[in-house]
């Protein structure tokens, strides 16, 4: 038998295993998209996922703050299982507002006041999205400083993480030559991955890894849902929904109409992959070809998109405290509530209409 040193990284990824699961234990993979500091709705839905010990995870797609959470529950539960990621996911919020802290772009006393967790009256803010529209990061930024860097590598051993994780991770960034999507997996993680995965183009330089410069994988993967179809074995992949998909009002506001580009970019390779799904389920349901030789996927979903529609694009840069745990509890809340609708679907159908919902 060769030396696992020696295989390929898609037979080292094969030979990956979930920890020992108890019976009856259903298995899904978590699909988990970007959003900023929206992320910690993400956040509240893992750590209750977390507690659910019915549930088991095989596989995360992730992208942007979504690659964030991902790292960070699959080194946390490297290091105490189940209420190791809990600890982990919890400690790398904290970091994002302390961090937030220090950041010249706070909600005013007003918007405190208020709850409606906006910038849009910081003076630091208004300043900001000025001169990101007049001006490239490697103008405003030469020095190319992010302080989620930091707080990232103070979450996260990364060489424990890719010796060590159970889960397959794939981390999705945008090659800025080719346009391509760039699917990271687990022994190519790195912060450099993670923050490549999370590169706004108006806000940070390219991240370069072995050559090739990356922005945000939110452009051609939000997240990529291919990776968890052809490398996982569970059928069932649960999205974690942050960017709305429908808006009732038509924006009018500068602003409001670059937010409104930026989620319909950001959702359509989603889209685009579910609306693939949804042909091939057809096809297997009408007895075109059989179940069995295509992969019958089971569709899940938690969102909160009502609670986003609501919130500002400002709150995406947002790291006080009191908003990321308010996130946190709707994210909870929500996971609670598909817990009790859908946990029966799993392994079983999918539980969302995806004509409604992607067609």
């Amino acid at each position: 038998m060769a030396d696992s040193a020696t295989l390929p990284p898609e037979a080292k990824l094969r030979m990956r295993r979930a920890p020992t699961q108890k019976v009856g234990t259903k298995t899904i993979n978590l699909a988990l998209q970007g959003g900023g500091a929206h992320g910690a709705f993400a956040w509240g839905v893992l750590d209750r996922l977390l507690e659910d010990e019915r549930i088991a995870f095989e596989g995360l797609s992730a992208t942007s703050a979504g690659a964030m959470n991902a790292v960070t529950l699959a080194y946390g539960m490297s290091l105490g299982g189940r209420e190791g990621a809990k600890k982990a996911l919890a400690n790398f919020w904290r970091r994002v507002a302390h961090a937030g802290m220090m950041s010249p772009m706070q909600p005013t006393w007003l918007e405190r006041a208020s709850h409606n967790h906006s910038l849009e009256q910081s003076p630091a803010f208004l300043m900001f999205d000025l001169i990101s529209r007049l001006y490239s990061p490697y103008q405003f930024n030469p020095l190319n400083y992010n302080p989620l860097r930091q707080v990232l590598e103070q979450s996260v051993d990364f060489e424990r993480l890719r010796k060590d994780s159970t889960l397959k991770l794939f981390l999705s960034a945008t090659n800025v030559r080719t346009g391509k999507v760039k699917v990271f997996g687990n022994d190519e993680i790195s912060a450099d991955a993670v923050m490549a995965s999370a590169c706004l183009p108006f806000m940070f330089q390219a991240v370069t890894i072995n050559g090739e410069d990356y922005w945000d994988g939110g452009y051609m993967g939000n997240p990529a849902i291919f990776p968890l179809i052809y490398k996982c074995e569970s059928r069932d992949i649960v999205i974690l929904h942050i960017n709305p998909i429908e808006r009732v009002e038509t924006p009018t506001s500068a602003r409001d109409i670059l937010n409104r580009i930026n989620e319909i970019s950001f959702n359509s390779s989603l889209m685009r992959e579910m609306r693939a799904i949804a042909f091939v389920t057809k096809m297997i349901d009408d007895g075109i070809i059989g179940d069995g030789k295509m992969k019958r996927m089971l569709i899940h979903a938690i969102e909160g998109q009502d609670f986003m529609r609501d919130l500002g694009v400002s709150s995406k840069m947002n790291a006080d405290w009191e908003f990321l745990t308010h996130l946190r509890d709707v994210g909870r809340e929500r996971a609670e509530q598909w817990l009790e609708d859908n946990f029966g679907a799993l392994n079983t159908r999918t539980s969302v209409d995806l004509g409604a919902m992607y067609l």
